[in-house]
């Protein structure tokens, strides 16, 4: 799991003065904003997007449906992604409903995926291996840290099951001495 610290320098890594660090500013945002699976993420199309409800649908594994909220600053690099980018990678092909495209105009790759997350993982000097779902497993855990409901938590992940939500509450010592300290009576 990736501290919030981390978490934050990676994700104001990209150059968002460059058409291509936005888009890839909105998809780190929503990977983690989100906490989508990288399969999650590369088969969103535009119709999936609820901007007036800030909601994202979402389709899971086994094409389970999930509608999920996004926050203010996801949704802010998302739309700077559709108004100032997205129309530039499509090169007006009205069909491709994909929503994140890579510089051929083309849906992103797994590959792709995978080698923006290294590069911004670089960039912020991260110093740790990084992959597209640790980006799942840190929205589960600091959501959980910050006194979310386990199963509310379910519910955003799209689990079926409680028990593999639980996987996600492998929570951080130093959140551990801290609810130690402030529960416990002889702290």
């Amino acid at each position: 799991v990736l501290s919030l610290e981390e978490m934050t320098r990676i994700l104001e890594a990209p150059d968002v003065d460059q058409p291509l660090g936005i888009r890839d500013r909105a998809i780190l945002e929503m990977m983690y904003g989100a906490g989508l699976r990288a399969s999650e993420l590369l088969g969103l199309q535009i119709n999936d997007l609820f901007p007036r409800e800030a909601l994202v649908r979402v389709w899971g594994k086994g094409a389970k449906e999930r509608i999920v909220p996004l926050g203010e600053e996801a949704w802010h690099w998302l739309e700077q992604y559709l108004a100032r980018v997205r129309p530039r990678l499509s090169r007006g092909m009205a069909s491709r409903n994909i929503l994140f495209l890579n510089r051929f105009g083309r849906p992103l790759s797994r590959m792709g995926l995978w080698k923006l997350i290294q590069k911004y993982v670089q960039q912020a000097g991260v110093d740790r291996r990084v992959y597209p779902h640790i980006f799942r497993h840190s929205y589960a855990t600091h959501l959980l840290e910050n006194g979310a409901d386990l199963r509310a938590v379910q519910e955003l992940l799209g689990h079926a099951d409680i028990a593999t939500t639980q996987i996600y509450t492998h929570v951080s010592r130093g959140y551990l001495k801290e609810v130690h300290r402030k529960y416990h009576p002889r702290a």
